[in-house]
């Protein structure tokens, strides 16, 4: 699971520099063309697949090295303590929650990236280990804070990072692992959520499906 975002996220990059036309950054254009979160195009355009294509973009090789290096780091981990299922339902909901959050909290700026769905990973790790305290994973609670906090310190020290989008990301993340507890357990409800992860990638298909509709849109009016 954890390669296929990555393979997505590399793909899109991929496409956004080729339609910026060789750059090694993407242009503002194409990143918002692809489906950056974009408080005009959400409001008035109606657009609110834009909270799901964010998640997936990147704005330079920086930027997608990052966050692909703490997903390839973190994912496993979410992978094998929640289940694909769960793990599914925390990236994708916890994605969506850190760009309402970043709309909410600064419209009319264009925001992007995993780090929103990768907070959200994080804290799922703290979600679950403030349900169950006596376990291992309650005893690495504090480690997952740690990693939040300087997270939210890069945000205010360096200009341009979404620190909306990752504490959307991070209570996201928290809530939905805090409900769900780990895979196979006692309080939690391994069908549901596979219910639930089938519905979030069902949507998610469905976002891109908009994506592409509008490229191809745009072509045909060029």
């Amino acid at each position: 699971l954890t390669t296929l975002i990555l393979v997505i996220n590399a793909g899109l990059y991929l496409a956004t520099l080729s339609y910026s036309g060789g750059s090694l950054d993407p242009s503002f254009q194409a990143l918002q063309v692809f489906g950056a979160k974009d408080g005009y195009a959400i409001f008035r355009g109606m657009q609110w697949w834009r909270l799901i294509t964010a998640g997936f973009l990147h704005g330079g090789v920086l930027h997608i090295v990052m966050n692909s290096w703490v997903l390839w780091d973190l994912g496993p981990q979410i992978d094998q303590i929640f289940g694909s299922y769960r793990y599914i339902a925390i990236y994708l909901l916890s994605s969506v929650a850190g760009f309402a959050a970043s709309l909410f909290w600064s419209p009319t700026v264009l925001s992007i990236g995993a780090s929103a769905g990768i907070s959200g990973l994080i804290g799922a790790m703290v979600g679950l280990g403030t349900r169950e305290k006596h376990t291992i994973i309650g005893r690495e609670r504090g480690r997952y804070i740690q990693w939040m906090v300087l997270v939210m310190a890069q945000g205010f020290i360096i200009s341009g990072i979404d620190n909306a989008a990752h504490m959307g990301g991070f209570v996201g993340g928290f809530c939905v692992a805090y409900l769900s507890g780990a895979r196979g357990s006692a309080r939690g409800d391994d069908g549901l959520w596979k219910t639930i992860a089938i519905v979030c990638g069902a949507v998610t298909a469905y976002a891109f499906f908009r994506m592409v509709e509008q490229l191809l849109l745009l072509r045909a009016q060029s």
